[in-house]
């Protein structure tokens, strides 16, 4: 018998994977087969998409001019202790460094960090929320993760920024400005002026990124545990689909 338990963090990937909602630049998945069973005594199939969907790491090149590649990171950085915090959060709420400090247990230097906020709930039964609502981080998680020297961090959101960090928002995604003026009293470009900051500052610091944790997440939510989340050798790569798991020793 085995002494330890994997537990799979991952969404699933394929053709209802949900996207970035933004027009024009985030292009469909697409998935053909290529041989048949009934055929060609085989399957084969060609698949077309960006390395940011479903579960995945972003690489530092992909919003860092000077950034590394993905291949060009170590495969360190994507293997460690770490911890499963519990953070709750609601439609476009901002997580703070005060709600890292109170998570259970204790982010240590060093850490694989994931939060769970629940968002991870919404994935393929309401999208539209999924990838429009989520809470997310900002400029000073960013600093603060640096400042405690994390390993890597992970959240059960569309992204590790909070959606309206992508100024201009009227460019990305009108429709949800419209609502957040009306919602908050203010244009998003007010709140969050500065364009994905938490990525920039993590990234060119070192720290792994993952995006759209979920799976069985719940059974380690509140638990320090081994975390595992490998990227293809991608050459020159922005990043990279991965399949993250938390291995528990019995």
């Amino acid at each position: 018998m085995n002494d330890y338990e994997i537990v799979d963090l991952s969404q699933s990937f394929g053709r209802n994977t949900p996207l970035w909602p933004w027009p024009g630049v985030m292009v469909d998945i697409q998935i053909e087969r290529v041989a048949y069973l009934e055929r060609d005594q085989k399957l084969t199939q060609k698949i077309t998409t960006k390395m940011h969907a479903a579960t995945h790491t972003d690489a530092p090149a992909h919003v860092l001019q000077d950034g590394k590649y993905i291949d060009e990171m170590p495969l360190t950085s994507f293997y460690g202790t770490g911890v499963v915090v519990d953070i709750p959060k609601k439609k476009w709420e901002v997580i703070m460094p005060d709600d890292l400090e109170k998570a259970r247990p204790k982010i240590q230097e060093g850490d694989f960090v994931i939060v769970h906020t629940g968002w991870h709930k919404y994935w393929k039964k309401d999208n539209y929320a999924y990838m429009n609502y989520y809470p997310g981080f900002y400029k000073e998680i960013g600093e603060w993760f640096v400042a405690k020297k994390v390993k890597a961090v992970g959240i059960d959101c569309a992204g590790l920024d909070h959606p309206m960090a992508h100024p201009p928002m009227d460019k990305y995604m009108p429709w949800v400005v419209e609502e957040y003026k009306s919602v908050k009293g203010r244009h998003p470009d007010e709140d969050f002026p500065v364009y994905e900051p938490c990525h920039k500052i993590i990234l060119g610091n070192g720290i792994a990124g993952y995006e759209n944790v979920g799976g069985d997440i719940a059974k380690v939510v509140g638990k320090r545990v081994t975390l595992a989340g490998f990227p293809l050798k991608f050459e020159q790569g922005d990043g990279s689909l991965v399949r993250l798991v938390a291995i528990i020793e019995k």
